[in-house]
């Protein structure tokens, strides 16, 4: 038996990893590593400050941006929130499970082959930067080439924390059979992990700081250095350390992510799950779990023709003859009800929009603070900032997982079979979405009125207007857009959710170094105040924005793989 679980742990683990290196997302992610990397060393501080590329401290300071800065706990997601979900939905898990497999064999080997890729791309990163010792560049500081320093911090920061981070998705994404589950969990990492270190771990004690650290930022910060107020020379020469406590901390993680994946193993069943599957695992009498597969409940587009899928039969679609051009008007209408009445069946959607009201609200200026311009002005900037910032991640995931949804459920080529125009099935789609973020925005703003007021503020309705139709509106549109042509020519909504994230860490990384130029800056950030948004350079921005997002769509559209006439 037990030769038994090692070979069934060691089949399914390769085949993992293998799997992983036919798909797209894990090469995006060593590049998108490494060359952040690679951007953090030529345009970061430590140059211009005198920092050592290779001391201690850079290398501890680079990681911990890493894990943090770089959305490596969302990536983590994407890639450990739905190893045993997937093949549920592929639909190969009867042919899985009718091979001598133990259940402990196929989670644990799921989750350590999909762990050691996850592993594999972030160790771009420290590997780059291991490299990078060999190629100075004048006004760098570097110290003699050194080893053990970038193996160390990476194992005990990089690995150890994303370990428990990946067990957590791995455990919500298997229990629930549902990744979207995941996708909730990734996009409150953030505002969770902030106000835990706020408002919990602030006040307490070093020692419980770096105990209670999930991530472990806190282990090697015990002598509480600020690089702000040292010398470059003590610095270079400072030696990062790791306590008792440290270690404790470490260890508990490692022992905390084991716990769940035995939890795992325990509550895992080879039945499918109604919610999530849209199967219905029935038991024999013999005891065996069998799976018996029911089509799933789909209700497609009301145009010309309706099909609809039940359990035990399936209705032909009834076509309908039209004489002369079709509305299309009329048929985006229509397809637009259809992915409304879906995106209500979002039930982590909805989840994710009462987070954004939340943390809209939490994040109001507070009393104290004074208006440079009015107190309209500013709560309309607040509310802005704030919300367009909630809503690129729920655009990314939701916008990705409405264009692959046919695709996913298997009922894309009868979706494609109605006589529609593409421009309908990806502009109902792209609307939908955009018309879900435009009523969210609505609803913050209204919070938003209503707290001035409560405060006794007059109100000027026209610098919300201004705020949210110069600089949001647009953004939104065009954030939309972009990432439905990557969902369309990347052709995997993993690698879209990748190359989105990426791409918007490291213009975040060059918008906070200065580089802010309006042409790669569609959104505006930190380049606006009120007084712009009445001026032609503003007006020209604007249109070069919905320039942008009229470009996407028309990608989109072009090599949209449905092909008519």
């Amino acid at each position: 038996m037990k030769h038994s679980f090692y070979t069934s742990f060691a089949a399914v683990f390769t085949n993992e990893v293998l799997l992983s290196t036919k798909r797209v997302a894990p090469y995006v992610l060593i590049v998108l590593f490494a060359a952040n990397k690679v951007l953090w060393w030529a345009k970061g501080p430590a140059v211009g400050l005198g920092w050592a590329t290779n001391s201690d401290f850079n290398i501890t300071r680079d990681y911990t941006g890493f894990c943090f800065l770089l959305g490596l706990p969302i990536f983590t997601g994407i890639i450990m929130g739905d190893p045993i979900v997937r093949d549920f939905r592929l639909g190969v898990d009867p042919l899985i499970f009718s091979k001598p497999l133990g259940r402990a064999a196929y989670v644990l080997g799921k989750f350590f082959g999909n762990f050691f890729v996850l592993v594999c791309c972030q160790s771009a990163f420290a590997i780059t930067a291991f490299l990078l010792q060999w190629v100075p560049f004048s006004g760098m500081v570097v110290l003699p080439v050194r080893v053990v320093p970038f193996a160390k911090h990476f194992f005990l920061i990089v690995v150890i924390s994303h370990l428990m981070l990946a067990a957590v998705y791995f455990a919500a994404g298997t229990l629930t059979r549902n990744a979207k589950v995941v996708y909730v969990l990734a996009a409150a990492f953030y505002p969770v992990y902030i106000a835990f270190e706020l408002f919990v771990m602030k006040p307490l004690p070093v020692v419980f700081r770096i105990l209670l650290d999930p991530l472990g930022f806190n282990t090697h910060r015990e002598q509480a250095i600020n690089p702000w107020q040292q010398s470059a020379e003590f610095l270079n020469q400072y030696v990062v350390t790791y306590d008792v406590s440290s270690y404790v901390n470490r260890t508990s993680m490692v022992l905390i992510a084991g716990v769940l994946l035995l939890i795992v193993c325990r509550r895992f069943s080879i039945a499918p799950l109604n919610e999530a599957g849209h199967f219905t695992g029935l038991k024999l009498s013999s005891g065996t779990e069998r799976i018996a597969y029911a089509a799933p409940s789909v209700e497609f587009l009301d145009l010309p023709f309706e099909a609809s899928l039940e359990r035990d039969r399936i209705t032909l679609p009834k076509v309908t003859s039209t004489r002369g051009r079709p509305a299309p008007f009329s048929k985006i209408l229509a397809a637009l009800g259809t992915e409304f009445r879906l995106l209500r069946a979002e039930r982590s959607l909805l989840v994710l929009i009462s987070l954004v009201i939340l943390l809209s609200i939490v994040n109001l200026p507070p009393h104290s603070m004074v208006p440079e311009v009015s107190y309209s002005v500013m709560f309309a900037t607040n509310t802005a900032n704030t919300v367009l910032v909630l809503v690129i991640g729920l655009i990314v995931f939701y916008t990705g997982e409405t264009i692959h949804r046919e695709r996913e459920l298997k009922v894309e080529p009868l979706v494609w079979s109605t006589p529609v125009s593409n421009s309908v099935l990806l502009l109902s789609k792209y609307f939908a979405m955009v018309s879900l973020i435009l009523v969210l925005v609505a609803v913050v703003s209204l919070i938003a009125i209503v707290a001035q007021l409560l405060r006794g503020h007059a109100l000027d309705f026209s610098a919300y207007m201004a705020v949210h139709g110069i600089v949001l509106v647009p953004g939104i549109l065009f954030i939309t857009a972009l990432v439905v042509a990557l969902n369309v020519l990347l052709r995997n909504k993993y690698a879209a959710y990748v190359v989105a994230v990426g791409v918007g860490a490291g213009l975040v990384y060059l918008y906070n170094t200065g580089h802010t130029n309006w042409l790669y800056n569609p959104l505006l950030y930190r380049i606006w105040t009120y007084p712009d948004l009445t001026t032609r350079p503003m007006l020209i921005n604007r249109l070069y924005c919905l320039g942008l997002c009229v470009a996407c769509l028309a990608v989109a559209h072009l090599f949209f793989p449905r092909k008519t006439r």
